[in-house]
């Protein structure tokens, strides 16, 4: 039996902006972040680099190194 793999929730440019702006703002001001991600839940920590190239941002926390993609964030949380 094949597996079915559920699609990723749609968003719209608005949202996708809104996601994006609050990302950058949180990386400026060095703040810890929550990211509600797609299928994984909740990751906190700081972000230490946004990657363009790879559309990855890359969350610390307790010397550990999380890379989110960035269409997988439904939403962020500014801590």
């Amino acid at each position: 039996m094949a597996k079915i793999k559920r699609k990723r929730p749609t968003r719209d440019e608005f949202e996708l902006e809104e996601i994006g702006n609050t990302l950058v703002e949180a990386n400026d001001e060095k703040s810890e972040v929550i990211l509600d991600v797609w299928e994984k839940g909740p990751v906190q920590g700081n972000i230490i680099k946004m990657d363009s190239r790879t559309r990855l941002i890359h969350i610390e926390k307790d010397s550990n190194v999380t890379k989110v993609p960035f269409m997988d964030i439904m939403k962020v949380s500014v801590l």
